[in-house]
């Protein structure tokens, strides 16, 4: 009886230290499919992003810079590995962040449900809200927003944005024109093809500074307050636990706001993009 008893204490023993060895040798194989492990083993980060003022932008040299770029840069710097910029069509980014074509978005994604079904956000780390911008001779005897509720009334979007959600929700009898880069949306209202665009501030009151003869602002009110993440591929904790705690020390530090102070708090460096 004496020998079946230990019989069973080591099987039960064995069976233990086997469901142990197996739970770790699962955890270890997800960590090393973590994008996380993957960027170590590379070297590199490789960042899904739009240009789109003040987030990322060409300067006079041609070079990436921008809040989003900042961002991206240390993040990578914090990691030892190097940074590779990927720019891609906003209407096509999450897409090709599901096919692998580069590790994370960080291009000023706001978290809506609808994204969020396809892929997962990261906690905030910027907040934002859309403005107007308006041609003065096309719109000035417009009221705002219910004459802009018209067939009589075109608005110009960046494709895959959600200023055109917003538009298509709340102005359903308006014309909506959606061109895959910003400054194509910026140009339709300046040259009066369109009466207004909707976009992420501070972009609208950047323009209407430098423009204030050709286009105004209908209204001042915060539009869509929204909070934006980086985006990553679904079924990988380690790294929405890693860029996480990333935004959550960058924050506590003071880093985040200093930089978004920066690029969002004026145009300091108006000097270095192209007028």
């Amino acid at each position: 009886m004496r020998f079946f008893r230990t019989l069973a204490l080591a099987a039960t023993t064995a069976l233990a230290l086997g469901s142990g060895a197996v739970a770790q040798d699962t955890q270890s194989a997800l960590s090393q499919d973590s994008v996380i492990e993957q960027i170590k083993r590379a070297g590199v980060l490789k960042v899904g992003m739009s240009t789109f003022v003040p987030w990322a932008m060409r300067n006079t040299d041609g070079e990436l810079i921008g809040f989003e770029i900042d961002v991206a840069t240390k993040l990578a710097e914090d990691m030892g590995v190097e940074v590779e910029f990927v720019p891609t069509a906003w209407d096509g980014i999450i897409p090709a962040l599901i096919a692998g074509k580069f590790d994370v978005i960080i291009g000023g994604m706001s978290i809506t449900p609808q994204r969020n079904l396809t892929v997962n956000f990261t906690q905030p780390y910027a907040r934002s809200s859309l403005g107007v911008m308006a041609h003065i001779g096309e719109s000035e005897d417009i009221a705002w927003p219910e004459g802009y509720n018209s067939t009589d009334v075109t608005f110009a979007c960046r494709r895959g944005g959600s200023p055109c959600e917003y538009l298509k929700e709340t102005f359903p009898k308006a014309t909506l024109r959606q061109f895959d880069d910003q400054n194509q949306v910026i140009q339709e209202v300046l040259n009066g093809n369109a009466n207004a665009m909707v976009s992420s501030q501070p972009l609208p009151s950047f323009i209407i500074y430098d423009n204030p003869e050709v286009v105004f602002a209908p209204t001042d009110e915060l539009i869509e307050a929204s909070s934006e993440g980086f985006a990553v591929r679904k079924g990988d904790p380690d790294a929405l636990n890693f860029f996480n705690n990333w935004i959550l020390v960058r924050t506590q530090d003071g880093w985040l706001k200093e930089r978004h102070d920066y690029w969002f708090g004026g145009r300091p460096w108006a000097d270095q993009v192209p007028e």
